[in-house]
């Protein structure tokens, strides 16, 4: 549980709270209001506190710590496998921090598309922890590798290491995987894909022929939502959906909008 002494961490998780819901608020601003939260009467105060204490006892709290590869158009969904082109130096240095250590990357899509030095306030808190599969580096230093992804993660921290960003990561626990509900959900999923894609499931295109395999219903609704035409806050929207029911009914409800849009 955090305490006090995590104040810097708990400010940037609120910052990044009340962003998503457009709401702005400076560093400084955010650290006063959470001095107030933990009775303090200022951040000055608080830091002092925190300065004479000591050192918060973490050995029972594990740390998942990741190089960070920014996205620029695409959101990474669990099982996919995609191929990513890296050329930006600070994606290049996670990739060969990822492949001297773990081999694991934590994929995360930047807010805007356009910007090639996106920092922590740019980038969403949740993303995919994946696993290159083939990597090749071209003559001009960029990366070509097919990547596959792993599980979802949510960012509770940001730090630069060395060439790269890094960060601290916390698992997101699937909810509603387990109840009827979702295996009812996830057949009407499919019955309703299969008509908006003009699809027989029982013999379907190569590119979705695992779909009929497919059993648990959160890889399910993640498998059709790559197939989608839908902008990358909806992509993001449907992955940052931890409720297995509730992500097939908003897929379910986009592809409702798209056909009537047609």
């Amino acid at each position: 549980m955090r305490d006090y002494r995590d104040a810097k961490a708990m400010a940037q998780t609120l910052r990044q709270a009340l962003k998503d819901k457009s709401v702005a608020l400076t560093h400084s601003e955010s650290l006063e209001l959470i001095a107030r939260v933990l009775g303090v009467a200022d951040w000055n105060t608080l830091s002092a506190r925190i300065t004479a204490s000591p050192p918060a006892a973490t050995a029972d709290v594990p740390t998942v710590r990741r190089p960070v590869l920014p996205l620029r158009d695409l959101v990474l969904f669990p099982d996919m496998t995609t191929p990513i082109f890296a050329m930006r130096l600070k994606s290049v240095a996670a990739i060969e921090q990822a492949m001297a250590t773990d081999k694991e990357i934590f994929f995360v899509t930047q807010r805007k598309a356009a910007d090639d030095d996106p920092g922590p306030d740019a980038l969403y808190a949740l993303g995919v922890v994946a696993r290159p599969i083939e990597v090749a580096k071209q003559p001009d230093g960029a990366i070509k590798m097919m990547v596959q992804g792993l599980r979802r993660a949510r960012a509770t921290r940001f730090d630069a290491d060395g060439n790269c960003l890094v960060a601290d990561l916390a698992s997101v626990e699937r909810e509603g995987a387990a109840r009827e509900e979702a295996t009812t959900a996830s057949r009407e999923l499919l019955r309703r894909f299969a008509a908006h894609a003009n699809i027989d499931l029982e013999s379907p295109p190569q590119a979705l022929v695992q779909l009929g395999y497919l059993q648990d219903p959160g890889r399910i609704a993640d498998a059709i939502a790559q197939y989608l035409s839908l902008s990358i806050e909806q992509r993001q929207d449907i992955l940052e959906t931890a409720d297995v029911v509730q992500r097939m009914r908003k897929i379910i409800a986009m592809m409702t909008r798209d056909r009537q849009a047609a």
